[in-house]
């Protein structure tokens, strides 16, 4: 462990972010030494990528200070970041497959000689790069088939032969199983050891007494706690991740009926982004799933409403089977989804309010003849009317309010009357007042016997509208809670196995 008298490498004073009026940073401090680890934690949107993408030039702070190896930084773009010495290995890999290792090093900073591209020299860096990690693989080779441990292990070659004193890995483990991810610990001891600084992001909490020498905990935009060790109990953390004021009312949740609507079992999709998954929804209920970002929640829900592949296991309902080939399937069976980018999948935006509403209800609008702008202005006007979509069935969906779209989509899926209703993600982006508005939507569809799935992020969310939730973690079923049962802690305990 580095010594908390050694002058930090890294120091940031008071860093504030707003997007117009809303702020999402509220005056973070934080020091990282050379040598040592420390973990950055927090729920999703807890404010580690904003923060992250700071330090590493990618976003601009609204005020505040940041000071690396003692002069004033602020770097205006990732490429002055990585100058200065900072570099950000994200979670999604960046290297080109086609390209060699040394040409994925060195891709936008090519070396040159007598105006050509030098690549004895870029290997020959690269190499040394490679081997400071223990990877004895030949520089020249392609990129593609290696494993994605190795792609890992080169992003951070390329920042390291870029001479970076301080990494920040964001979920570096996510993609890898548990050889791969010892073999970068080892490689993190390494760099340790040679007075690399690292900013830890990771979800995995277990890890994190492994790995980190000081964790520093964020909550709605501000740093809540912070432990000068890394061996803290993972319950401990997870209260100081969770720990937040209730500032929403949800309304009275129904009893579910006895009878099943919905049944899974075993699905899996081909990609293995989810595994073995079996649950049943009642009629009635509202189902919960909960999980952290690349646990297979929104993949799940897709493979369920036909929009994603199954590679084996099958959907029921009412016992009768009814695995959809496409999304079509499912909503000839009676199961819909209102999708989690509402803009880019739920909405067709330069299209009006009346026309997005009436495309999933063409023959109702018809009415057993040709469809005309009357009849599908008079069935969209009442559905406007019934859902309290603020704005006139001419006017484009564009130009609604996240909330506003939201209920437009909601709108022309319960048009048809479902079985079914998978909500993902019903809220982002949404202020307050139009939640409350959808929490209550969601209990009347419960309250009509209607089987409803709600994946949500924001796990007070899913705590206060849910009957039961099963809860994701890394593509696998980790549990499903009662009611009951299910409270912050508990939740995070299972998403984080």
């Amino acid at each position: 462990m580095t010594n908390p008298q050694t002058a930090p490498i890294l120091s940031l004073k008071q860093i504030r972010k707003s997007y117009g009026s809303l702020e999402v940073l509220h005056g973070v401090d934080l020091d990282v030494r050379a040598g040592e680890v420390v973990a950055l934690l927090g729920e999703n949107g807890a404010g580690k990528s904003t923060l992250s993408n700071i330090i590493s030039g990618t976003v601009q702070p609204s005020s505040g200070q940041m000071t690396w190896q003692g002069v004033a930084y602020a770097p205006a773009s990732p490429r002055a970041a990585m100058d200065a010495g900072v570099g950000m290995i994200h979670q999604e890999l960046k290297l080109l497959p086609q390209l060699s290792i040394a040409e994925n090093v060195f891709v936008g900073r090519y070396l040159t000689k007598g105006g050509r591209i030098d690549r004895p020299a870029m290997e020959e860096r690269a190499h040394a790069g490679l081997r400071r990690l223990g990877l004895d693989i030949s520089p020249a080779r392609l990129v593609e088939g290696l494993s994605t441990a190795n792609q890992q292990l080169i992003e951070i070659a390329k920042a390291l032969t870029l001479n970076a004193k301080l990494l920040i890995l964001d979920e570096p483990t996510a993609a890898l199983g548990g050889e791969e991810t010892q073999l970068l610990f080892r490689q993190i001891e390494r760099l340790k050891a040679e007075g690399v600084g690292i900013i830890y992001i990771s979800h995995r909490l277990e890890e994190i007494r492994q790995i980190a020498d000081r964790i520093v905990v964020m909550r709605d935009g501000a740093k809540v706690q912070e432990f000068d060790r890394g061996d803290v109990p993972i319950r401990t953390i997870v209260e100081a991740m969770v720990g937040r004021s209730l500032d929403r009312m949800f309304p009275a949740i129904p009893a579910p009926q006895t009878e099943t609507t919905l049944e899974v079992r075993g699905l899996t999709a081909p990609s293995g982004r989810f595994r073995d998954i079996s649950f049943s929804v009642q009629k009635g209920e509202v189902f919960g799933i909960a999980g952290l970002v690349g646990a297979g929640r929104t993949e799940l829900v897709r493979a369920i409403t036909g929009a994603d592949p199954i590679a084996s296991g099958e959907v029921l309902l009412h016992g009768r089977p009814a695995t959809p080939r496409n999304p079509r399937d499912a909503i000839r069976n009676g199961v819909v989804l209102v999708p989690e980018d509402r803009k880019l999948q739920g909405v067709v935006l330069d299209h009006s309010i009346a026309e997005n509403i009436g495309y999933a209800n063409l023959r109702d609008v018809a009415g057993g003849g040709p469809i005309t702008a009357r009849k599908l202005h008079d069935f969209a006007e009442g559905l406007i009317a019934k859902f309290g979509v603020k704005g006139r069935g001419t006017q484009n969906a564009g130009e609604l309010s996240g909330g506003n779209q939201q209920k437009v989509v909601l709108a022309k899926w319960l048009a048809r009357k479902p079985q079914v209703v998978v909500l993902d993600e019903p809220t982002r982006g949404i202020d307050v007042g139009a939640r409350s508005s959808i929490y209550e939507l969601i209990m009347e569809l419960a309250r009509e016997g209607v089987a409803v799935i709600v994946v949500s992020s924001d796990l007070e969310e899913v705590l206060g509208v849910s009957n039961r939730i099963m809860v994701m973690a890394q593509g696998k079923q980790a549990g499903i809670l009662d009611r009951k049962d299910a409270n912050d802690v508990s939740v995070m305990e299972l998403a984080t196995i």
